[in-house]
């Protein structure tokens, strides 16, 4: 692992607030920070309780669980506090590192069946800081040893760090600078000698009021005109100013009823919300970029490589959706069926093949500046660009298996009722010996999946996360090395010589070549 030049001391005993170990610890540290968080209209007082947020805030603790259930899974070893902290705090010193990740987020996607909600604040540790390593080599200036401070802060502590980038752009047809209103992309108001304020709105945010601190970032690449916008800074999720507006989730008020069977997945859940500032300030300490609008391309770049491979947490949901649609199919008593069998194994091919295009980014990563390392841009962007398509064609199969029931079974209130409840039970059941009600729940979590709440993580996010698929594409191109590929084929034509093949490798060709050479 790569030993970072630690440029600032840990978190003194006498500053650090008692530390967040177990999932139940972190469910206490979210309460009575007094948020303003609005849902259906209404201001809620405690999202904590909560029933239609509550099953995201389950999710993100399964994070903190599984590092002490499998700490070599999820957690390691600090450059900067010499301790082992949990692995979405932990700067990636190896390509090991990375890899492990890839292999905690589906593991927790199998544990939860939904979003987890820390991979953006993972991918944006990683992402700035190499980001202000060079803008500090680049300006003098000393971002990355706040960065590096902030970092230490976060693992001391066992923070959730929430990453806020994307903004709600407007005119997508204008540079930030050139709205109407400049509040469509977060920008600097007022300047101080202590700090910034910063205004704006951040939409489609996963995770945040289930965060303790954020991460604003810019969202693509900005000029000179756009310096105001140029600014990367974290913020506690309670600082003033800050109102989140929480998003639905198609059947999201089923964890409102009565009843666990129709909610799908009873404990689990996502969560996105608008985060709208209003003049909010960041400290001097906590500010990691500002004005340099140069570096905003990069730090979304590198931020998008890391994060379209951490998509491989949907092989893991895909994992569980595969067990619902054979559960389905032995429930229904059609499991030996031969076009059952052929569904389920093409389902698992594109399962693996979203994990193994996301395992071998990581894999194939390599150092920067600041000795992070960053996985493999060009399959990063294949491994995204599986996810906007195979989840679907998982939903697709899974839906087709389980029938049409999915869509059109009655509720449990029903099945509870003490007339039609034994109607129900009689004419809902499959195989004699499987209570209707286990095939009721297989069929609701499939719903769940498929067309429910935690649709909104396994497909629409598929599509529009980390980018939606033109990025991938744009990405792609640019790496596709044609001219060396055609000189691939111009040599074996007999109309070039072949010397000068390796000297054309670069990028992911070249990282290639290195490992086969490495070997």
């Amino acid at each position: 692992m790569t030993d970072f030049a630690q440029s600032t001391s840990p978190v003194s005993d006498s500053e650090a607030h008692s530390k967040i170990v177990t999932g139940e610890d972190y469910i206490n540290s979210l309460r009575g920070r007094g948020l303003k968080v609005y849902l259906f209209g209404e201001l809620i007082d405690e999202p904590v309780d909560h029933p239609m947020i509550r099953p995201s805030i389950n999710a993100m603790a399964e994070t903190f669980n599984l590092a002490i259930e499998n700490p070599d899974l999820a957690t390691a070893l600090s450059a900067y506090t010499g301790t082992r902290v949990n692995r979405f705090l932990h700067i990636a010193g190896s390509p090991t590192d990375l890899v492990l990740q890839n292999k905690m987020q589906r593991r927790l996607g199998q544990l939860t069946g939904t979003c987890f909600q820390r991979c953006v604040g993972m991918d944006a540790f990683n992402s700035i800081h190499s980001v202000t390593y060079e803008i500090d080599e680049a300006h003098g200036t000393s971002y990355h040893t706040r960065f590096v401070r902030f970092v230490t802060l976060c693992q001391e502590r066992n923070y959730v760090v929430g990453g806020a980038m994307t903004d709600v752009k407007g005119d997508r047809g204008l540079a930030p600078h050139q709205q109407n209103d400049p509040d469509v992309y977060v920008h600097v108001t007022r300047r101080t000698d202590e700090g910034v304020y910063i205004t704006g709105a951040k939409a489609h945010q996963t995770g945040c009021i289930n965060s303790h601190w954020m991460i604003v970032m810019p969202t693509l690449r900005l000029g000179e005109n756009d310096q105001d916008f140029a600014i990367v800074g974290a913020v506690p999720v309670d600082a003033d100013g800050i109102t989140y507006i929480y998003g639905r989730q198609s059947c999201d008020t089923r964890s409102m009823e009565a009843g666990t069977i129709d909610v799908g997945n009873a404990q689990y859940g996502g969560q996105e919300a608008m985060v709208v500032f209003d003049n909010v300030f960041i400290p001097n300490e906590y500010i990691f970029m500002d004005g340099e609008y140069e570096f905003a391309a990069m730090l979304v770049e590198r931020f998008t490589c890391y994060h379209r491979r951490s998509y491989v947490c949907k092989s893991g949901v895909g994992d569980v959706l595969i067990g619902a649609a054979a559960a389905a199919a032995d429930y229904n008593g059609v499991e030996k069926a031969s076009h059952i069998r052929d569904k389920l194994v093409e389902m698992t091919h594109l399962n693996e093949t979203i994990y193994a295009t996301g395992i071998a980014a990581s894999f194939q990563s390599f150092p920067m500046k600041s000795g992070v390392y960053l996985s493999d841009d060009m399959l990063a962007n294949v491994c995204k660009h599986h996810v906007t398509r195979m989840p679907y064609e998982i939903g697709r199969l899974a839906q087709d298996m389980a029938g049409g029931l999915v869509a059109t079974m009655p509720s449990e209130q029903d099945f509870r009722h003490e007339e039609i409840g034994a109607l129900l039970d009689k004419y809902l059941r499959g195989r004699a010996d499987v209570p209707t009600e286990h095939r009721m729940r297989i069929m609701r979590l499939i719903e769940n999946l498929t067309l429910g709440r935690n649709a909104v993580g396994y497909l629409t996010e598929s599509m529009h996360g980390a980018g939606s698929p033109q990025a991938q594409r744009i990405q792609i191109y640019r790496q596709m090395q044609l001219d060396f590929k055609k000189q691939l084929a111009r040599v074996l034509a007999g109309i070039e010589e072949r010397d000068s093949l390796v000297e054309t490798l670069t990028g992911y060709f070249a990282r290639v070549f290195d490992v086969m050479i490495a070997d």
